[in-house]
């Protein structure tokens, strides 16, 4: 019998090969060309845009893992421009001959590359400090940028929607792989940010040792109970000062949102966002947020 690794065709090798099939290198492109025409139009990564005196900070977006900057966050970038702040948003974590999709590579390496789209919003917008919005994998990938490579001395605030902080055990898939020999090689050679995501990776051991937070930054985070990606949902949540954690249900028991839908439609989890960028503007969070 063959080993059970050349048999296993990893879902993330699967997406993978299917984007890039698909997906032709001039259709990728004209793409990518259309999306950040679309973010522009509709008033983000508008770098002529200067912060407010009501909104001083800007606010930088951080998509999530198979995600990219337009389309993760077509409800919420609009949101916040429509409340007059200067919104941006990058795309990290690019795999070579992988369109469309991003944040895939080392997470370390990604936060890097936020550590120069920060630079670059910043020295755009003239501010001193931005405050940062991720989804998933970048409600959390931003962490190590402040604890590691200096940015809590730009960054006022974290908000992670749906953030894997400790981690994810897809309801136990991941504890899974690593039964298998070999299994943990073959995730990290395909889509190293999938890796770098299992709870109790290295990545995530270091990233957590010696406490959650940094002094300095304020953080939220805003869970789902129904988080089918990011499980135990709870481990979503961080300890330590200037820390909110934010069970979306406790707010409005009516809202069935999961993982995706948290970040890509939930206004109640847009006027939380909205909350924890203005603390003293905050209103409350109702079932009714939904349609404010």
């Amino acid at each position: 019998m063959l080993p059970w690794k050349h048999l296993l065709r990893p879902l993330s090798a699967l997406l993978l090969t299917a984007v890039v099939t698909i997906v032709p290198a001039t259709t990728a492109t004209a793409a990518a060309t259309d999306r950040a025409a679309t973010a522009t139009s509709r008033g983000w990564n508008d770098y002529s845009c200067k912060p407010s005196a009501a909104h001083p900070r800007p606010v930088v977006l951080v998509h999530g893992t198979f995600a990219n900057s337009v389309d993760n966050w077509l409800g919420l970038a609009p949101y916040l421009v429509a409340r007059d702040y200067c919104v941006y948003a990058l795309d990290y974590g690019q795999l070579p001959g992988v369109p469309l999709v991003h944040g895939l590579g080392p997470i370390d390496k990604s936060a890097e590359q936020l550590k120069t789209f920060v630079d670059k919003v910043l020295a755009a917008t003239g501010a001193a400090k931005a405050d940062l919005v991720g989804h998933s994998q970048g409600g959390m990938m931003p962490r190590h940028y402040l604890k590691f490579l200096g940015g809590a001395a730009k960054v006022n605030a974290l908000v992670g929607i749906a953030p894997d902080n400790h981690g994810t055990t897809l309801n136990g898939l991941a504890k899974l792989v690593t039964h298998f020999p070999g299994a943990s090689e073959v995730l990290s050679a395909a889509t190293p940010a999938l890796a770098d995501q299992v709870a109790g990776s290295a990545f995530l051991t270091r990233l957590n040792a010696g406490g959650d937070t940094v002094p300095g930054v304020r953080y939220t985070v805003i869970a789902t109970r129904y988080d089918e990606v990011v499980t135990p949902y709870r481990s979503q949540f961080l300890d330590g000062p200037n820390v909110r954690n934010i069970l979306i249900q406790d707010l409005c028991a009516l809202d069935l949102s999961e993982h995706a839908a948290i970040g890509l439609i939930d206004r109640i989890a847009f006027h939380e966002v909205a909350n924890a960028l203005d603390p003293p503007r905050a209103t409350p969070t109702t079932c009714l947020s939904a349609i404010s």
